[in-house]
């Protein structure tokens, strides 16, 4: 069998179904292949970044390895970012790259180049990877496939590339291999992949898990921090579970925002740089804090680190055992996987202490003292963003699945969704990448097909992706845009205007945003303007009533802010704008 069906077929027999790319010369094969030979749906868009984040988004919601393909050259370095917010958001992924013929890669050669489009994209993206494979021979390539998807979904999931030189693709595989890997093996058992870190001895964890079960019957005032690992497709009913189990009440971090539905009992609310005002007061005031998934970044803590940790144990709950106590140390910690935790807390018996009903009502007195909504300062007479993303969110009962791009927009979104049970929030955490939106809506919705695919999104990081938009129409894909446009990069023009006196270099003054509604029109897409909150209604029963894609456009202040916001140099739990920080930080 040729290098590039075998590839097809193995894709097919691990129950992908959709693959993302932009045609080149070096996968050719490839594609022929799987277009002529499987079941498998091509979806062609127009940047290699935007497959990536495509893949990228399946691979969220599907709960197997999204699959992006490139050309050699630019189309490998242009999956870079891709490749990266996979990594840092432990996405399950496998890249593949096309390759100039082995007879022509530069090997140890000190030259630049030596085959037209040659490129080492192996050494350039092994940093951003569980592994990387270059294919040297085509016998090797059944093994490298069965490796790839191991690696992409054990443990700490993430993203593999591999790289097949196009001889290599056109070249046969004997027979036994692909009895071995095609025959035997059928589709992939996602459920049962091992965690490569769990506690060494039974008796330790045995020992922590008894000292566990003594701080929360003690403490006064806890709280249980659920992080992106919770939220992650394989560990989101097992994080479930142990909420249910522990009963504490329930802070999330950005990525871990849809874990809970927004009327849980234990949901407490949003915490770090942008979140919620009164789960960073709680936070600060809580005397038991257990983390699960989260790796805690200054994003979580802010820079007083002691204030954060202030008269609280801390419990750290990570399958990494590298993000356990990296930036402080943490009362006590157990490396193991979500699965794994609650199969060994499942019997049990966590008792609380009996002065929760007095946490319990100080989380609720909080909530209903700092309302969502009343932190976004209007300017004149427009649409305020909360009001508006709550009213979305509460719409219809139908599941959604809801998309952000990287700015202002995503924070409101965190605050203000009233997420349901089985809605989903996706995002770029910790590559924090612009344009990351429409394309990974796309991956999304094939993904799913059965959920509302809602893509809230800013004029600045629209523009990066926009091309996509010719990618939704040709394929009729039904997703629903809320472009807020405050015809600035919004979030850095924020930090401008606290950070240096007001000089919005490159964010108002070398920044301009062309007229959305016509560049939709122009892709053959619905698009309009929502100018008065008064049109809200009729424009959200007009966007879930059609099967067609739809761009809503909400004009805001180009001075219009994100609060509140954690006011850096400060006490953990301060937070603008009625407190002014004393040190800069990152936006």
């Amino acid at each position: 069998m040729k290098s590039a069906l075998f590839l097809a077929k193995y894709l097919e027999y691990k129950g992908v179904d959709h693959v993302f790319e932009l045609i080149g010369g070096m996968i050719t094969h490839i594609i022929d292949a799987i277009d002529t030979e499987t079941n498998i749906k091509i979806i062609s868009c127009h940047h290699e970044q935007s497959s990536g984040f495509a893949a990228e988004g399946y691979a969220r919601v599907k709960g197997i390895p999204g699959v992006a393909l490139a050309t050699s050259g630019p189309g490998a370095t242009n999956l870079i970012t891709s490749i990266g917010s996979c990594y840092f958001d432990s996405i399950p992924t496998i890249f593949i790259t096309g390759q100039v013929n082995t007879y022509e890669l530069k090997k140890d050669k000190n030259i630049r180049q030596l085959g037209f489009q040659e490129t080492d994209i192996i050494s350039i993206v092994e940093p951003i990877c569980k592994s990387v494979f270059q294919v040297e021979k085509s016998q090797d390539l059944p093994e490298i496939l069965e490796n790839a998807f191991h690696i992409a979904l054990q443990g700490r999931q993430g993203p593999c590339v591999i790289d097949i030189p196009m001889n290599i693709q056109s070249e046969i595989i004997r027979d036994g291999l692909v009895g071995k890997y095609l025959k035997t093996y059928s589709k992939l058992n996602f459920q049962n992949k091992k965690p490569s870190s769990e506690e060494n001895t039974t008796d330790l964890l045995d020992i922590k898990l008894n000292l566990l079960q003594e701080e929360i019957s003690i403490s006064k005032k806890p709280l249980l921090l659920a992080g992106g690992g919770c939220s992650n497709f394989h560990n989101r009913n097992s994080s479930k579970k142990i909420i249910e189990y522990l009963n504490l009440p329930v802070v999330n971090s950005l990525m871990g925002t849809d874990i809970l539905p927004y009327n849980h009992p234990l949901r407490v609310g949003f915490i770090g740089s942008y979140g919620n005002r009164w789960a960073n007061k709680l936070l600060a005031d809580s005397d038991l804090l257990i983390t699960i998934g989260s790796r805690l970044d200054i994003r979580q803590t802010g820079s007083d680190l002691n204030g954060f940790c202030n008269n609280k144990k801390i419990w750290q709950i990570d399958i990494d055992e590298n993000e356990i106590g990296l930036r402080f140390s943490p009362t006590n910690s157990i490396k193991t996987s979500i699965v794994s935790f609650e199969k060994k807390i499942r019997n049990l018996s966590f008792k609380l202490n009996s002065n929760m009903e007095n946490w319990s009502n100080k989380i609720q007195s909080l909530k209903n003292e700092y309302p969502s909504e009343n932190e976004y300062k209007k300017i004149e007479n427009e649409i305020n963003p909360i009001k508006l993303l709550k009213e979305l969110s509460c719409y219809n009962s139908k599941p959604k699945i809801y998309i952000t791009d990287v700015g202002q927009h995503q924070m409101w979104s965190a605050q203000s969704l009233q997420l349901k049970i089985k809605d989903r929030f996706i995002t770029s955490g910790g590559m924090g990448a612009m344009g990351f939106g429409l394309p990974a809506a796309i991956g999304s919705f094939y993904g799913s097909q059965e959920e509302e695919i809602l893509l809230i999104s800013g004029d600045g990081s629209f523009q990066l992706n926009i091309q996509e938009l010719e990618t939704v129409k040709r394929n009729n894909i039904p997703i629903k845009i809320i472009l807020f446009n405050n015809y600035c990069h919004g979030m850095v023009r924020q930090f401008q205007d606290s950070y240096f006196k007001g000089n919005t270099q490159s964010t108002l003054k070398g920044y301009s945003a062309p007229d959305f509604v016509k560049i939709a029109k122009a892709y053959g897409i619905q698009a309009f303007n929502i100018l008065s909150f008064k049109n809200i209604s009729k424009s959200l029963e007009f966007l879930f009533s059609t099967s067609d894609p739809v761009l809503l456009e909400i004009p805001l202040s180009r001075h219009s802010n994100v609060y509140p916001k954690m006011a850096f140099g400060r006490k953990f739990g301060d937070m603008e704008p009625e407190i002014k920080p004393t040190q800069m930080e990152s936006t």
